[in-house]
């Protein structure tokens, strides 16, 4: 039970797709209403709000693909969308799984259209799966997050099934990618799932505490401390992981010290510091004062 709990991939991820949504509505309508949606569903400080309204919006993106089936920016858009309420809003595992499913395929069709890179080393082995990133350029960092991130969080809604983390060091080269790219999209997000997936087990059991600790560390430089995420996550993952209880507390106290409010980071502060303040509530049972 241990190692399941080490090695789970939930809690970052559903936070982590909030930074993703500010692409979620472009394209996809006129561009001054999707613009205003878009910064809308990132900027409300009320999560539940997020959660009642989503919905009506996705099967809106779900109409406009069926008379738009190649038009690789809404695909993508809608990925986003998919992914990030999946995995943050619907707490019943069936339903999450075949939302996140849907994710993923519209952010792989998303990928394969018109890019410069090829999509034929995807189902392949690791090594030729590593190779094929290579063809992939700036020109398609924002399809190649989105096809990470909602890959991610299919992974992370099938948490029980071996054969789905598997594919975790193939998720693992794509965000290693997006940091050769360009490591301060989303600010640093491809960082924070690094430092993730890193600390999911101990030296002893192969992992690598030290490398999450530097791109956790990058990723709050990146984002200049404004994803208050990336502090709860470090705490998370690195500190409890090496029993640091002093970074573990000083880093949940930075974020609740924090002011959530910052464009298009709102949401995903407000949900960070409900975390957070769980997490140093928990301290002193976890560390055994």
């Amino acid at each position: 039970m241990v190692f399941l709990k080490l090695f789970s991939v939930t809690r970052l991820f559903p936070i982590a797709f909030l930074a993703i949504l500010c692409g979620a509505c472009a394209s996809v309508l006129p561009r001054t209403f999707s613009d205003n949606v878009s910064h809308a569903i990132l900027n409300q400080n009320d999560p539940e709000t997020v959660r009642a309204g989503a919905p009506a919006f996705l099967l809106m993106l779900d109409g406009f693909i069926d008379a738009n089936p190649d038009d690789r920016d809404l695909l993508r858009a809608t990925a986003d969308l998919y992914a990030a309420y999946a995995t943050v809003f619907v707490d019943d595992t069936d339903r999450a799984r075949r939302l996140a499913t849907k994710a993923r395929e519209y952010a792989r069709s998303a990928l394969c259209k018109g890019t410069s890179g090829t999509c034929d080393g995807l189902t392949k082995t690791y090594t030729e799966f590593v190779t094929s990133l290579g063809g992939f350029g700036k020109n398609d960092l924002p399809y190649l997050y989105s096809f990470s991130a909602a890959w991610a969080g299919w992974v992370q809604t099938h948490d029980e099934d071996w054969n789905a983390r598997a594919d975790l060091p193939k998720i693992e080269a794509l965000m290693q990618r997006i940091v050769v790219l360009d490591e301060s999209y989303q600010w640093g997000r491809a960082h924070l799932y690094l430092g993730v997936l890193n600390s999911q087990l101990p030296p002893s059991l192969g992992g690598k505490p030290e490398q999450a600790r530097e791109h956790f560390e990058n990723s709050i430089a990146l984002s200049q401390g404004r994803d208050l995420i990336s502090k709860v996550e470090f705490a998370r993952r690195y500190a409890r992981l090496v029993f640091d209880q002093g970074l573990h507390d000083r880093l949940l106290r930075e974020v609740l010290d924090a002011d959530p409010l910052f464009p298009d980071l709102t949401l995903s502060n407000v949900i960070a510091r409900e975390e957070a303040s769980r997490l140093l509530a928990d301290s002193p049972d976890y560390f055994g004062e």
